[in-house]
């Protein structure tokens, strides 16, 4: 089984031809080649390449780029933009640019915390007819996306971060769980995933990050395996560890099976973005 890490982040310098509209925590670049060595160092065979909002918002042509260069390798998930009148437009010509996997909703302040929010359901009714799940940065907002998901049960929804906010700098939060028990409850939503991406950020603990074992059991037995995707939201997290320490912990820990272990690090992936990475 291959590993696929369910996000990754890749930019370019800050130039004038693709100009950031933000900061992002990291380096001060991350090209596609860089992202394929960091992989290959530690066998990653493949990733979701997750354009970068706070960079470039809408604009995903730089990982559009990175997938041109590198189509076994990645595939990609865009941010869309519940406000823009034409965004089921835009939905349906992504779903039919190569590598396209999936669209993003950045529920931040300014989109609407109502769950009968025309755009948010004209979001999830486009990405649903093309197959597309959508990807929720939904931290404070689960008992919304629990109401998304019922209005949309054909729709696949899958939760970032394990819909918990993750910090960009050490240490982690004091109470980095607190909001477990309403993750637990969205998994009564059957067209609802989790990315257990960035976990080992809300640990207290050194590498292996033993605290982050039991909230992650639970989880788990919530949402079944094959509902729970694996990655580490490199590079978001790279002031908080280093991206081998972010796979290896997966990997070295006796709370997972092989068989689980394979399930949870990329077949959960393939099966709900139904993608497999090929390389050469």
């Amino acid at each position: 089984m291959p590993v696929i890490d369910a996000q990754v982040h890749v930019y370019e310098r800050n130039h004038p031809g693709r100009p950031w509209v933000d900061t992002l925590a990291g380096p001060p670049e991350v090209t596609g080649e860089a992202m394929v060595a960091a992989m290959d160092a530690v066998g990653v065979d493949g990733a979701l390449l997750v354009s970068v909002h706070a960079m470039y918002r809408y604009d995903a042509s730089y990982a559009v780029a990175v997938h041109a260069a590198h189509p076994g390798r990645f595939a990609l998930i865009k941010p869309v933009d519940p406000a823009d009148a034409a965004v089921a437009e835009t939905i349906a010509d992504w779903a039919a640019t190569p590598g396209a996997v999936a669209v993003r909703v950045m529920m931040r302040s300014e989109v609407s915390t109502d769950p009968a929010d025309p755009g948010l359901n004209r979001v999830l009714a486009a990405a649903g007819r093309h197959g597309l799940p959508v990807n929720l940065l939904a931290h404070g907002r689960l008992d919304q996306v629990a109401q998304l998901a019922a209005r949309h049960p054909a729709t696949q929804l899958v939760i970032d971060h394990l819909g918990l906010p993750q910090p960009f700098h050490p240490p982690a939060p004091p109470q980095p769980w607190a909001d477990l028990p309403k993750l637990l409850e969205v998994a009564a939503r059957p067209n609802v995933a989790v990315k257990i991406t960035g976990a080992a950020t809300l640990s207290h603990a050194p590498f292996p990050y033993a605290d982050i074992w039991e909230p992650l059991g639970r989880i788990f037995d919530a949402y079944g395996l094959d509902r729970c995707i694996w990655g580490t939201d490199w590079t978001r997290a790279v002031a908080l560890l280093s991206y081998a320490e972010s796979v290896e912990a997966f990997r070295i820990t006796d709370r997972l099976s092989a068989e689980e272990r394979a399930r949870l690090m990329g077949g959960t992936l393939q099966r709900i973005y139904r993608w497999a990475p090929t390389l050469a």
